[in-house]
């Protein structure tokens, strides 16, 4: 690439403790580009970020200037990289990695035949643990340092996930998933044990570390008017926690609501008249709304989740992401792992871009700063952590994600004419995958150490 990385250089090893300078490719984008353009992508060729004791980012800018400033901190020297902020999933299953890939189902279906009897799995702990370990893991190794995830049916399950997250750093919002309908009988809970058991996961988990609690119905379909009571009480009670469920996805699932809550008026209703749309509230997918939800949305400060990946493997329609933005609604991505195909939110980002790309006149053209934005900030802002992750900017924790393209790949013949910082990152965001993440941190913590080439 014509302005910047030079030839694979050796990383100095990391010294103890977290203080030190980062010396990289630096790219972030601080800034709404929807609202200022593609110039809200700030990057330097020889850049550099310093990182303090406490994990946050104390300088950031030319490498020359940023060294100057800060003589004495260790120095990594990642010249032949690219450093990111680490990517922000605002929508991800962990019990259902063993389903990507099933194939020719629609939702309803693909949750009837695939998803529910592999969930159900999760009642035996030695295998919850064994996946909450291996999930958080791949985050890690996705370069994904913040998630909003639907746990488990199973509260040992779920906390077997909180316990993986705070073991491996992870920044995590989870939260018990309850249905008691629709689902099969081993998934089901009562509105009382529902009620008791995400107050108890609250109490021991909300706020503990780099976690957060996140009160999870499954999906309207899935929960009665007493289970969603519950849950609305819960949220009255404790108003600082995260809500997360399903909206809209497909004509299927909006017709099933529509007969099982005749007296509301669409999907978002169901959701509202329990009390759970409200800033901090996080609806995955969205693909059939009303110009009235995304109105009611938009004044109520929650977000959505795009996930295309997932929507174009069930089918279940195209994103409308004009049609959000120009309704004041925020939006972010998530993996939605398992109908999506990777933990991966570069590959997300393409998805995005080829999506929009597909929808012609009604789609909202995306260049790389946008995509970056919606791994990054967006996401952060969505789930309410905008103010501490999502970018590089001094304050921010030093959550980030090193992107080094192996010795002869595509991703590196593709760099070597990079020559400008759009174009490399939009490389990183068309090629870079779990192979090109040599590094993970979350608040200036190591959490994902380079694999040896």
């Amino acid at each position: 690439m014509n302005d910047g990385l030079p030839g694979a250089l050796a990383t100095s090893a990391e010294s103890p403790g977290r203080a030190r300078v980062l010396r990289a490719h630096v790219l972030h984008v601080p800034r709404d580009p929807f609202e200022i353009g593609p110039q809200a992508l700030e990057a330097w060729s020889d850049g550099a970020v310093a990182i303090d004791e406490a994990g946050r980012v104390t300088d950031l800018g030319e490498a020359s200037e940023v060294l100057a400033r800060q003589p004495r901190l260790p120095l990594v020297d990642a010249r032949d990289a690219i450093l990111l902020p680490g990517l922000v999933d605002a929508h991800v299953h962990y019990p259902q990695v063993g389903v990507i890939g099933a194939l020719g189902l629609p939702l309803l279906p693909w949750l009837a035949q695939r998803t529910f009897p592999h969930e159900t799995r999760f009642a035996d702990l030695e295998l919850a643990r064994r996946e909450a370990s291996t999930f958080v893991r791949l985050l890690l190794a996705n370069g994904t340092t913040t998630a909003l995830v639907f746990g488990a049916h199973f509260a040992p399950a779920t906390e077997a996930l909180f316990e993986a997250a705070a073991e491996a750093g992870l920044r995590l919002a989870t939260g018990l998933v309850v249905a008691d309908r629709l689902v099969p009988k081993a998934l089901r809970t009562t509105p009382d044990e529902a009620y008791a058991a995400s107050l108890r996961l609250a109490t021991r988990w909300h706020g503990r570390g780099r976690l957060r609690y996140a009160l999870t119905p499954r999906f309207a379909p899935a929960c009665s008017d007493e289970l969603l009571a519950a849950c609305g009480a819960v949220a009255r009670e404790r108003p600082e926690l995260t809500v997360t469920s399903h909206l809209n996805e497909s004509p299927a699932e909006i017709a099933h609501v529509r007969r099982a809550f005749p007296r509301d008026g669409d999907y978002l209703a169901v959701y509202e008249r329990h009390g759970l749309v409200r800033p901090g509230a996080v609806y995955a997918h969205d693909l059939h709304p009303s110009d009235d939800e995304l109105a009611r949305l938009a004044d109520a400060g929650a977000a959505v989740a795009h996930c295309p990946s997932s929507n174009a493997f069930l089918g279940s329609g195209a994103f409308p992401l004009r049609r959000h933005r120009r309704a004041g609604v925020a939006v972010a991505l998530g993996t939605d792992v398992g109908a999506g195909t990777s933990l991966s939110l570069l590959h997300e980002g393409l998805q995005a871009y080829l999506t929009q790309k597909g929808l012609a006149e009604a789609g909202e053209p995306l260049a790389a700063p946008h995509v970056l934005w919606l791994a990054t900030r967006a996401g952060a802002d969505a789930i309410g952590m905008g103010e501490h992750v999502g970018d590089l900017r001094p304050g921010r924790a030093a959550d980030l994600v090193l992107l080094r393209p192996r010795p002869a790949s595509t991703l590196a013949a593709t760099l070597r004419y990079a020559d400008s910082a759009e174009a490399v990152l939009a490389a990183c965001l068309t090629l870079a995958r779990e192979d090109a993440v040599a590094q993970t941190w979350v608040q200036g913590e190591a959490v994902h150490p380079r694999r040896a080439a």
